[in-house]
C-alpha cells in the first residue's frame, strides 16, 4: 500500500486527499477526484457565466429548468437548512453578495447597487425543487448563490470517489470543509487543523483527531473587505441584507456529510454568540464558536465540542 496526497485546483483554491492504497486501487484516481469537483464548480459556480446555477438565474420565473441530480439536492438541502435555521442561512443573497463586491459581478463594493437593496430576497418559498421530474424553477427573480455550501459538496463528491475505487480510510478537503473516513495507519484518528481567526497571518490554533465524519469552519477573516472605516465579512446576514458584523469570528461545525456542516457553519455564525449555541443545542450539532474580544479570543463549545470552552488571553 502506497500513501498518497493528492491535490488539485478547484473553486479558487485546492481540493487534496490523503490516503493509502494500492497500486490496482491508484489507477485513473487524480483524474477522477479532479472531475469530481470540476463537475461541481461546472454545475453551481456563480463565476462561470454557463454554471447550472447562473443558467437557473437568468431562467425567467416561473420556468421549469432541467436540473443534475446533484443540483436539485442541494438546492433542496440548502433550502431544508435555511428553513431549520430560521433563515439565518439562505441561498437567496446572490444580488446582495454582488452589491458588497464579494461576487464575480464586482470588484469592490457598489454603493448605488447597496442603496438600491431595498430588503434581502429569500429563497424561501421562492424555489421549487423536483427531484423526481429532474427540474428546478424559481418562482420570482431571486438570484441563487450556493457558495456557502457548494464547497463542502465538493468535499462529498470527493469521498464518493475514494468509496467507489475501495478505499474506506482518508481524510479530503477543500479550504475550511473536511471529511475523514476511517482511520490512519496506526489507528488514531486523521488529524484536522483549526486555525487562530487572524487576517493578516495563518496560525494554527489546534489539532483534532477525527474519524467518520466531517467538518467545516465559517469565518471572516479570509475573506474581508475594507468599505470606509468598517472591515466587513463576506458572510451575508439574510435578515438585513448585509454583511455579518459581529463577535463571532468563527463557527465550526461536524456533521455525517460536509455540505450540511458547511451550510449550518454559515447558519450559526450568521445566528451569534447567543442565537447560534442555542441553535445548535436544538439541531443536536456539534459546534465550536469563536468570539473575538478586546482582552482576547473566547469560545463557546456546544456537544462534542463543550469540553474546548476557554478563553484565551491576547486580544487581536
Amino acid at each position: 500500500m502506497d500513501r498518497l496526497a493528492l491535490n488539485g485546483p478547484t473553486m479558487g483554491t485546492r481540493w487534496s486527499a490523503v490516503f493509502s492504497a494500492s497500486k490496482a486501487e491508484q489507477t485513473g484516481l487524480t483524474e477522477a477526484l479532479q472531475a469530481a469537483v470540476d463537475a461541481v464548480d461546472d454545475t453551481m459556480s456563480t463565476w462561470k457565466p454557463d454554471s447550472a446555477l447562473m443558467r437557473l438565474n437568468r431562467t425567467p420565473p416561473g420556468t421549469w429548468m432541467p436540473a443534475s441530480p446533484q443540483l436539485c439536492a442541494i438546492m433542496a438541502l440548502s433550502l431544508q437548512i435555511g428553513q431549520a435555521s430560521q433563515g439565518a442561512f439562505d441561498i437567496g443573497v446572490g444580488e446582495t453578495v454582488n452589491a458588497w463586491g464579494f461576487g464575480a459581478a464586482r470588484a469592490e463594493p457598489d454603493s448605488g447597487a447597496i442603496a438600491s437593496l431595498h430588503s434581502q430576497q429569500s429563497a424561501d418559498g421562492a424555489v421549487e425543487v423536483d427531484m423526481d421530474g429532474g427540474r428546478l424553477r424559481r418562482l420570482h427573480d431571486v438570484q441563487l448563490d450556493l457558495c456557502g455550501i457548494a464547497k463542502g459538496h465538493g468535499v462529498d463528491c470527493l469521498a464518493e470517489v475514494l468509496l467507489a475505487h475501495g478505499i474506506e480510510s482518508f481524510v479530503v478537503s477543500i479550504d475550511g470543509e473536511v471529511r475523514a473516513r476511517g482511520t490512519r495507519p496506526d489507528g488514531s484518528g486523521w488529524l484536522v487543523g483549526l486555525e487562530r481567526p487572524e487576517r493578516d497571518k495563518r496560525v494554527l490554533a489546534r489539532t483534532i483527531a477525527v474519524s467518520d465524519l466531517a467538518m467545516a469552519t465559517s469565518g471572516d477573516y479570509r475573506q474581508f473587505r475594507r468599505h470606509g472605516d468598517a472591515v466587513v465579512s463576506h458572510t451575508i446576514d439574510p435578515r438585513s441584507g448585509a454583511p455579518l458584523q459581529s463577535a463571532v469570528c468563527a463557527v465550526t461545525v461536524t456533521a455525517e456529510h460536509c455540505a450540511a456542516a458547511d451550510a449550518w457553519a454559515t447558519a450559526l455564525m450568521v445566528l451569534g454568540e447567543a442565537a447560534g449555541p442555542a441553535m445548535a443545542a436544538e439541531q443536536g450539532l456539534d459546534a465550536l464558536f469563536t468570539l473575538r474580544r478586546p482582552e482576547g479570543l473566547h469560545d463557546i463549545g456546544v456537544g462534542a465540542f463543550a469540553a474546548l470552552s476557554t478563553h484565551t488571553t491576547g486580544g487581536l
